[in-house]
């Protein structure tokens, strides 16, 4: 472990560039890789999010149901409770003694008999509410069919690209991981972390036209002479990536072409001759 360490320090900066260029590479085509993908695995994620949501309002559904249905029960227990009370008030206003007795009991046999009403509309509105949470569900139920069937043809969809490019990507990540062992830890922190802050995920760019290959800002003369002097780590003032020379990047930069000058055509000088 020390030796690996040792190993990574004592790498030149110019070592170090072409360290983090490569693996910059290395990662960009795993980026292309999933640009391939599209937009399918973030499909897959959503629908299977989207069927979690409805599985769990069809168990809430579910639940008030049943809490509807308990309430109704209840409801028709008070029913019978308030009926058996009646039948009794009416076979003791038989044997009433006074009018007191018989103006009580009228008021209890009154009373419950308004118990019996409201119990009633309970249990309409209760069988109404079910009706609703019943079609709430039957249709939740549809929707989630449509969508686990939409899932599998996804997740299909997106098993067939994976199994093209598993291979090359797997492949491209076992690379990257062996070159992230030679880059120092802090360096290599950096550069992830400025990756991830770019919008094309590019943390090395190497100088294009006299500007930075990553936000095309026109980089001064002094700035491009240091980064072709490859002797420290220099990243661009505007976006903060890191920046190499072509060469160091394997870029064939074409030299600038002199413009040739026209030659001037040797003009005969004619002499005049005197008469």
């Amino acid at each position: 472990m020390a030796k690996e360490k040792k190993e990574t320090t004592d790498l030149t900066v110019e070592e170090r560039l072409k360290a983090l260029y490569q693996l910059q590479s290395l990662l960009s085509e795993i980026d292309k890789i999933k640009t391939l993908r599209g937009e399918l695995p973030l499909e897959v994620q959503d629908l299977e999010e989207e069927i979690e949501g409805l599985q769990t309002r069809q168990e809430k559904i579910t639940s008030d149901i049943e809490e509807l249905r308990a309430a109704i029960n209840e409801k028709r227990n008070d029913i019978n409770e308030a009926e058996s009370l009646i039948a009794r008030y009416k076979d003791q206003l038989d044997n009433v003694r006074n009018n007191r007795e018989y103006d009580t009991l009228t008021k209890e046999i009154e009373f419950q008999t308004l118990e019996i009403e409201l119990a009633n509309k309970r249990i309409r509105e209760g069988n109404q509410q079910i009706g609703v949470k019943n079609e709430e569900l039957m249709k939740s139920r549809e929707a989630l069919e449509e969508r686990k069937e939409d899932l599998e043809a996804k997740r299909a969809e997106l098993e067939d690209i994976v199994s093209e490019t598993k291979a090359e990507e797997e492949k491209l990540r076992e690379k990257a991981r062996q070159l992230e062992i030679t880059i120092e830890p802090r360096l290599l922190t950096a550069f992830k972390r400025i990756r991830k802050n770019s919008r094309n995920g590019l943390g090395v760019v190497y100088v294009q036209r006299d500007a930075c290959g990553g936000c095309f800002n026109k980089i001064p003369p002094q700035r491009q002479l240091d980064i072709r002097m490859r002797k420290k780590i220099i990243v661009c003032e505007y976006c903060g990536r890191i920046m190499v020379d072509p060469e160091l990047a394997g870029v064939q930069t074409s030299a600038p072409v002199a413009e040739e000058k026209p030659t001037r055509k040797k003009r005969s000088i004619r002499r005049k001759t005197e008469e």
